[in-house]
């Protein structure tokens, strides 16, 4: 593991059991992603990018292999050890937002800050930055419903950088927007990434986005080739 690497894959196999047969998703997949890079995670329907992401954020662990992120093997870490991993270090970003509906802008961010017991005066001076960032200062009362959805993008990426992660997995995060929100959500991403010296990993279907990422790894069905460019 080079001195710059943030997240390792050593040999990854995930399989998913669909009915009375076992299903291969992923298949001895290894690589290296650098601190600070942004990656865009390319391939087709069922080649396992969301189940990449799971796997490098902790939600699954793999059948086979390892996982190391920030130095922290989860392979070996209990579901309570990942967990608590997940709230300090990784920030998720959802093509569907996730937000809560019932919860206003600014308490959907303070969300993620309240897991980690952030107390509420230093709460209310990260979501006032994050909003600000964001370019939705004016709009942290306002609830879900009402928000484009270029701007309950914006919401998902402020709650997911609040807690200030040193990595950032991200699921088709333009997936439901037009070209322009896509476009304006994507420079964002990219923009706070820098900014924060994240490590981002972007699953992303659309090639011209992906060219504007440090590297491109192409995930192919398993059992054929994939590849870091």
């Amino acid at each position: 593991m080079t001195s710059n690497c943030e997240i390792r894959l050593e040999h990854l196999s995930k399989s998913f059991t669909e009915g009375r047969r076992q299903h291969l998703v992923l298949d001895d997949v290894s690589a290296e992603f650098a601190r600070g890079e942004t990656v865009a995670v390319r391939g087709r329907s069922g080649s396992g990018k969301s189940t990449l992401l799971n796997l490098i954020g902790g939600i699954e662990t793999p059948d086979a292999g390892r996982v190391i992120v920030a130095g922290i093997d989860l392979t070996g870490q209990s579901e309570r050890d990942r967990t608590l991993f997940r709230r300090e270090h990784i920030g998720f970003v959802y093509q569907a937002f996730n937000l809560v509906p019932t919860l206003n802008v600014a308490d959907n961010v303070r969300l993620v800050l309240e897991l980690n017991t952030v107390s509420a005066r230093a709460a209310t001076a990260r979501i006032e930055e994050l909003l600000g960032a964001v370019g939705l200062a004016d709009r942290a009362d306002s609830y879900p419903d009402v928000l484009s959805g270029g701007e309950q993008q914006r919401v998902a990426i402020a709650r997911a950088l609040s807690h200030e992660p040193s990595v950032l997995l991200a699921d088709e995060p333009t997936g439901n927007l037009d070209r322009a929100n896509s476009e304006q959500v994507f420079e964002l991403v990219r923009e706070l990434h820098l900014l924060a010296g994240l490590t981002s990993i972007i699953v992303t279907h659309d090639e011209e986005m992906a060219r504007m990422c440090d590297g491109i790894f192409r995930l192919a069905p398993a059992g054929e080739n994939f590849d870091h460019v």
